[in-house]
């Protein structure tokens, strides 16, 4: 900023920016890494740094200006334990004409509703129960075909224990074979007159 030559001065600036660069080599992953150096340049100088870039030159006031607060969105479903997504997706489905579609939604909603009851719940709920409620929310209009078959929950000790989990003993990988011996290896104190197995 000193210099008062103005083509030494970018030479300067250059130079400046080259050795930002290599103190920060993981700006080379990033998208536009030469331009996001300039930018802090110019922010380290202040903006006050009088020099050509060949990206546009920040200002003050647009480079701390903050970004409008993005609105949280609120939606408010009629059915808040099946969520939201599943309302719009089962609008889709009355407004759709084609009955093979019609039905292809029908059964993938009956899917998601048995899913998401298991999800929460560790009993098993019956097909005419996903019926009742899929009806009740869509007033008749629509009605699943195929069994929606979704894996019951079932805790991992549970599951452990049908599969005889518990009390089953693994067999070693290396066992000794044979009796006497001792500990295996060829000890003269314990008397023992077999030799070190080889495997």
């Amino acid at each position: 900023m000193t210099i008062e030559d103005k083509e030494h001065r970018q030479q300067q600036a250059q130079v400046a920016i080259e050795l930002m660069g290599f103190l920060n080599p993981h700006l080379k992953n990033v998208e536009d890494f030469r331009h996001k150096l300039w930018d802090h340049l110019f922010y380290i100088s202040n903006f006050k740094l009088d020099v050509d870039s060949p990206y546009p030159i920040p200002k003050k006031e647009t480079y701390k200006a903050k970004p409008k607060p993005i609105p949280y969105p609120k939606r408010y479903p009629r059915y808040s334990h099946l969520g939201k997504n599943l309302e719009l997706v089962i609008n889709k489905a009355l407004q759709e004409e084609n009955p093979e579609k019609r039905q292809g939604f029908a059964n993938a909603i009956a899917y998601y509703m048995k899913l998401a009851y298991n999800n929460w719940h560790k009993d098993v709920v019956h097909d005419d129960a996903i019926q009742s409620e899929l009806s009740n929310i869509t007033k008749g209009q629509l009605e699943f075909t195929n069994t929606p078959y979704v894996k019951a929950y079932r805790p991992s000790q549970e599951r452990d224990r049908d599969r005889g989990g518990y009390g089953r003993q693994q067999r070693g990988k290396f066992q000794q074979r044979g009796g006497g011996g001792g500990n295996g290896r060829n000890d003269k104190r314990g008397g023992g007159k077999f030799g070190k197995k080889r495997y």
